[in-house]
């Protein structure tokens, strides 16, 4: 089985690759990244490399060559930053996703499995368990939540046009691992965050914002929903998170938070859209908005119709992440070696 992976670098494009390397499925493995890594390196060297960048309207072709002859792609990449650059970004992430599939159909592609997100979602206030029928249409404040409704629905109507073409998007939680954590703060916290005192020393007050809950899967346990998906020929929406669902208690053990002060969220996000403001974090304060407003996603169907279970449980994962943060530890892909957690100057690999 010939497999093709779009953005197969950094966090969950990394996984995935070892999750081909691994199995038996997959006898030919093409990656496409816009910058490509070191091909010796694993896991990359499994894979035959193709550089395409999906901000260019002629990239059809040549993700069109990439492609002959594949019987599935798996479609990871998305621009996360700059957030600055909103044009940029919806022409990577929607626009690119449409290019994707057009080139996949006229190479013939039949099985398509392509990387939502819980931030597609639209808001819930409760913390019960929502399966996929739950409404999509984002949060409104949030530019990623945003463009993801919007990929969702470029994917019906793609499914609707091409009823031959097994077409399935994972919505999945926040995927971590250890070599997520120069990627994570270079993208989200900045150069200026203490990370490299995670675990190291106590924190006395660690403010989180009140009602705070949190589903995370590890990127080994997504990047085996992203095979499966991809062996059976699965289609429409799955939910992918671990079993437990993580509250302001279990982050604070795992940065040894003594006290937690709960915050309102709205104080909170006055302060990240300072900080944002000042060019002191590049995350805006939309990150934070959907991560109080997106449902718990049950994941029972991807339990049931792929076999799909989770090896990581979300703390394990949390933990993970925090030694990656200490530490600095990337995947290796071009975006993140050489640790860099500096603000992005110009335009970042689409897949990270």
């Amino acid at each position: 089985m010939k497999v093709a992976v779009v953005g197969a670098t950094g966090n969950v494009g990394t996984a995935v690759l070892r999750a081909l390397r691994d199995s038996d499925e997959a006898a030919q493995i093409v990656g496409i990244a816009r910058r490509l890594p070191e091909p010796a390196a694993q896991p990359y060297d499994v894979a035959e490399w193709h550089s395409v960048d999906l901000a260019d309207p002629a990239s059809s072709e040549a993700l069109e060559t990439a492609f002959n002859g594949a019987e599935a792609v798996i479609h990871l990449a998305w621009l996360i930053q700059p957030n600055r650059q909103r044009e940029l970004m919806r022409t990577v992430n929607v626009d690119g996703t449409g290019r994707v599939l057009e080139a996949a159909a006229r190479a013939g592609v039949r099985r398509i499995v392509v990387a939502s997100s819980v931030g597609a979602y639209s808001p819930s206030r409760d913390s019960e368990p929502h399966d996929e029928w739950w409404p999509v249409q984002g949060i409104e404040t949030s530019h990623y939540s945003v463009d993801k409704a919007a990929q969702e629905q470029l994917l019906q109507s793609f499914q609707q046009r091409h009823p031959d073409i097994d077409v399935a998007w994972l919505r999945t939680a926040l995927v971590f691992q250890r070599g997520a954590g120069a990627e994570i703060q270079r993208l989200f916290l900045g150069p200026l965050a203490p990370t490299r005192l995670l675990g190291r020393v106590r924190i006395p007050l660690l403010p989180l914002p009140q009602g705070v809950r949190l589903q995370v899967v590890h990127a080994d346990d997504a990047a085996q929903a992203y095979l499966l998906a991809a062996v059976r020929g699965s289609s429409g929406a799955f939910n992918i998170a671990a079993d437990d669902v993580l509250v302001a208690k279990d982050l604070a053990a795992a940065v040894r938070g003594m006290k937690v002060i709960e915050v309102r969220p709205a104080v909170l996000r006055a302060a990240m859209s300072a900080a944002y403001r000042a060019r002191a974090i590049p995350a805006d304060a939309g990150w934070l908005d959907m991560g109080m407003q997106v449902p718990v996603m049950d994941t029972s169907r991807a339990k049931r119709e792929l076999g799909w279970k989770p090896r990581h449980s979300a703390r394990h994962a949390l933990d993970e992440l925090i030694v990656g943060l200490r530490e600095q530890l990337g995947t290796g892909s071009p975006a993140l070696r050489g640790n860099d957690t500096s603000m992005p100057t110009t335009r970042p690999d689409p897949a990270d």
